[in-house]
């Protein structure tokens, strides 16, 4: 089996020292856990880092102006696999992802993700492993954060096609990288019921919206103009099996759906877009390959991804990731503690969402 650094080599001759520019404090042991034998060096300001280090960034964060161009950036942010509870509540990541190219929901540019998905070579071992992994992220309904207690079930009275479309925060930045048409989730639901009058159209609130962690979306609050049925206390990874395929803007519903063999509709250009598995509406130039899903697993949840050990100490494999949230989410029963509804309180208040 593959080496736990393995997402790590692509980056050749990393120094000893990394620079990491404006995070968080909660995110500082993170950090060091991704760079084993790095020293880590948090700041505020430029003007200390040498002219060939590397500096770490937060998701799209701004290249500092004055940077000087033998810098390296490297780029961090959630993987696909995440954790049991939201990132907006700051709960410890499992999975994070460095990129040196982009990043990998920014559509307007390559990125290490889509770099791999276009040049891997896949030999039977890694393809094998990547369907068991599969198998088991099926089998056991694990999705991003693995969030929701309730279980849909088909009205007895509908015979049409059940299509899920799955909201999102409108001010992230895989909108505004990875949607070059609609960006609203109003206009995707509209979208999608001109082009499926007869269909029954579920709408899910994105959880971070739902626990009134992030704004709602622009005129969102007429959604049932448009769909049949909103739902927001379920489950994702038991829904995605109910219903019959899902159209999105660049969700990793979208993602989670393949898994399970459901068809899948993108009017972004999501990650997993553009390779032969969805129907796209935009496509993307830049992705002319064919791939099974198999191979899209394969560099999407090993070959991309790091995975972090709960204890803060070590990184791990996808394989040992998959135990640890099991582990979590049987402990937690699916539901919030008792503490995050006055965690939530405060954040609220520090992102001004009421």
């Amino acid at each position: 089996m593959a080496s736990v650094l393995e997402p790590l080599s692509r980056f050749l001759e990393q120094p000893t020292a990394l620079y990491a520019y404006r995070f968080p404090y909660w995110k500082w042991p993170v950090v060091r856990q991704c760079f084993p034998g790095c020293r880590i060096v948090f700041l505020e300001a430029i003007d200390t880092v040498p002219r060939d280090a590397w500096l770490i960034l937060w998701g799209m964060c701004p290249v500092p102006d004055g940077l000087s161009a033998d810098i390296r950036v490297l780029r961090l942010e959630d993987g696909f696999l995440r954790s049991v509870g939201l990132g907006a509540d700051l709960v410890r990541p499992l999975s994070w992802v460095v990129d040196g190219a982009g990043i990998y929901y920014d559509a307007t540019r390559p990125s290490d993700l889509e770099e791999l998905l276009a040049t891997t070579v896949f030999d039977t071992e890694l393809l094998s492993r990547a369907a068991a992994l599969c198998a088991r992220i099926v089998a056991a309904g694990l999705t991003k954060y693995n969030v929701g207690t309730q279980r849909w079930q088909r009205p007895d009275n509908v015979v049409a096609r059940v299509i899920l479309v799955p909201g999102q925060v409108e001010t992230d930045a895989s909108l505004a990288y990875g949607a070059p048409g609609e960006r609203t989730n109003i206009g995707l639901l509209r979208a999608v019921r001109a082009a499926n009058p007869n269909a029954y159209l579920i709408y899910k609130p994105h959880p971070d919206v739902h626990a009134r962690l992030r704004a709602v979306g622009q005129g969102e609050q007429e959604a049932y103009r448009w769909c049949d049925e909103i739902v927001t206390d379920n489950a994702m990874g038991e829904l995605l099996i109910a219903v019959d395929e899902i159209h999105v803007l660049t969700s990793l519903a979208g993602f989670e759906a393949l898994l399970r063999g459901k068809p899948v509709t993108c009017y972004g250009q999501p990650f997993y877009s553009g390779w032969g598995l969805t129907q796209d509406a935009f496509p993307n130039d830049r992705r002319c390959r064919r791939l099974t899903l198999d191979e899209l697993v394969a560099v999407t949840l090993i070959k991309y991804p790091l995975y972090l050990s709960r204890n803060g100490k070590r990184l791990i494999t996808p394989e040992q990731a998959l135990e640890e949230l099991l582990f979590l989410r049987a402990r937690s029963g699916g539901k919030d503690p008792w503490w995050r509804a006055i965690v939530r309180i405060f954040l609220r208040r520090i992102v001004g969402v009421r």
